[in-house]
């Protein structure tokens, strides 16, 4: 199990890095949104995978005969999956803002290149 979370780690690490890269080496705007957008869903699911640990039930209250310290200790934090609902909402957002910026900056110039917008 420990080494499965490993590997998960590593895989979101190595997502994250793929879209930190693509936003600093992309020089066209949709791409940057597209690497952002990336980088973003890995930080998303990193802490998705860091709130699993302390457990994978759901915050619900037993009804079965469990002590309700057993119960406690088996069930996710659902704090963390409160903030990372409230980051993915926030994330789509800019995401639509940027999208519509972009689009607007089109009529200026169709290759979206940063270097065209600067005088």
């Amino acid at each position: 199990l420990m080494a499965a979370i490993r590997l998960l780690e590593l895989l979101i690490l190595l997502t994250a890095l793929i879209g930190f890269c693509g936003l600093l080496l992309r020089k066209n705007l949709i791409q940057k949104v597209l690497a952002m957008d990336v980088l973003g869903s890995a930080v998303v699911a990193l802490f998705v995978l860091l709130a699993a640990r302390t457990g994978l039930r759901s915050p619900i209250l037993p009804t079965g005969g469990q002590p309700l310290t057993q119960a406690l200790l088996q069930n996710a934090d659902p704090i963390p999956q409160a903030v990372i609902l409230t980051a993915i909402v926030i994330g789509l957002s800019i995401q639509a803002l940027l999208l519509v910026v972009i689009s607007r900056l089109s009529a200026v110039d169709p290759c979206l290149e940063p270097e065209s917008f600067e005088e």
